[in-house]
């Protein structure tokens, strides 16, 4: 378990004894005063009191779950009131190693098993505080066909930059799906992308452990080469930068395209046209930045044949965007879920469990321009479907989510 190091002795987690330590590794007292003076580096940035408030706000307002040992959110006030002099030295000084992440399994929407990699809340806390410095540095350079993780952007335009270049002609989507993306990320590629715009030492240094910090599960730690852990606030940021260079690389070919974090569609005027682009796609993902496309997913297809984000599009005399079906399955199965788990309840307990669910979905569908996103999934719950009938045949999703 990692331990933090004061002038005197290893800071212990919550409950732990400190531990004394030699000579040779104690850090200065000195060195772990505050100041005020402004910040000349950009670690210094980091550490500056309001961009820790902010990060510390962000972090406690997310919750989330202890990471490997075993701190929750509640107890990182006093654990930073009582030892952050001494922790900030060590970030100055470049001392810092970050503990092992926590390995938990989460199912993917379409079968299978996501593997997070939930930091402890130290880590959370100083990741957060890092992201919020080099957001400053980096959204600014992305392309505007970039949507995911970053300020001010959705999926939402996203899914309309999407249609637009449907709209203008270019009918043709060539799908991009990187296989395990998260995990193979490549990490002396990206360090040399953050390396451009970062001069930083002890900043580089610390995200390089960041990548290379261990993944516990089952007690045991395992190393790690490649690969950026989802579940961590630092990554969706490291993704973005790492795949800026796939961005850049498509606008100079003036591709149209669209990206949202590792879920890229680019579009085209002839299925002739989508097959060498997805041929020179694929080979300078492999090449520049040692990515593999997931040949079974990745295609040349209509664009109305191709779901992003959750939305489809349907053909008239411009392009207009829908519920995918898949959404609605899987709406549906969780309706499902709900209901099952609701029989024998009161209607009012009924509807009061499950209208939190239609309203989130029916504001995340609201671009759809084919029904209302309510009245598509209403539409399909009858003997059909996996949502059961209500009484005398009726929907049980009348009178909900209004």
């Amino acid at each position: 378990m990692q331990k933090f190091p004061t002038a005197e002795t290893v800071i212990p987690n919550p409950g732990q004894k400190p531990r004394v330590m030699p000579d040779s590794a104690k850090v200065p007292a000195a060195s772990a005063t505050w100041t005020n003076a402004e910040p000349d580096t950009l670690m210094e940035r980091v550490l500056a009191p309001a961009n820790l408030r902010r990060a510390y706000q962000r972090v406690v307002s997310n919750k989330g779950a202890p990471g490997a040992d075993g701190m929750t959110v509640a107890d990182l006030a006093g654990y930073m009131k009582q030892y952050w002099p001494t922790l900030k030295a060590r970030l100055l000084a470049g001392e810092y190693h970050p503990q092992a992440v926590r390995a938990v399994e989460i199912p993917k929407p379409q079968g299978g098993t996501r593997q997070l990699g939930i930091p402890s809340v130290v880590d959370r806390l100083i990741q957060q505080a890092l992201q919020q410095q080099l957001t400053l540095i980096f959204d600014p350079l992305f392309s505007d066909y970039s949507y995911g993780f970053r300020p001010g952007r959705s999926t939402h335009q996203a899914v309309e930059m999407a249609r637009a270049h449907v709209a203008s002609g270019h009918r043709w989507c060539v799908e991009i799906d990187l296989e395990k993306f998260f995990d193979r990320v490549n990490h002396d590629i990206l360090m040399a992308c953050i390396e451009c715009r970062v001069k930083d030492k002890c900043v580089l240094r610390l995200i390089r452990r960041y990548l290379e910090a261990g993944v516990m599960s089952g007690g045991v730690v395992s190393p790690r080469q490649e690969g950026t852990p989802q579940g961590g606030p630092l990554s969706p940021l490291l993704s973005n930068i790492l795949l800026d260079e796939f961005d850049r690389e498509l606008e100079r070919r003036g591709h149209r395209f669209v990206r949202y974090a590792d879920d890229a569609n680019i579009y085209v005027r002839s299925p002739r046209a989508g097959e060498r682009v997805l041929v020179s796609v694929e080979r300078f993902l492999n090449q520049r930045l040692k990515l593999t496309v997931n040949q079974k997913k990745s295609r040349v297809a209509r664009a109305w044949k191709c779901d992003y984000l959750g939305y489809g599009m349907s053909w008239h005399q411009q392009p207009r965007l829908r519920v995918a079906t898949m959404s609605l399955g899987r709406l549906r199965d969780r309706l499902a879920e709900l209901l099952r788990g609701a029989r024998g309840r009161k209607m009012a307990n009924t509807i009061e469990r499950i209208n939190p669910v239609l309203r989130g979905w029916a504001g995340y569908f609201k671009l759809s321009q084919s029904k209302r996103p309510l009245e598509e999934l209403d539409a399909g719950s009858g003997t059909n479907s996996a949502v059961p009938s209500g009484a005398n045949g009726s929907s049980p999703l009348r009178g909900c989510a209004t």
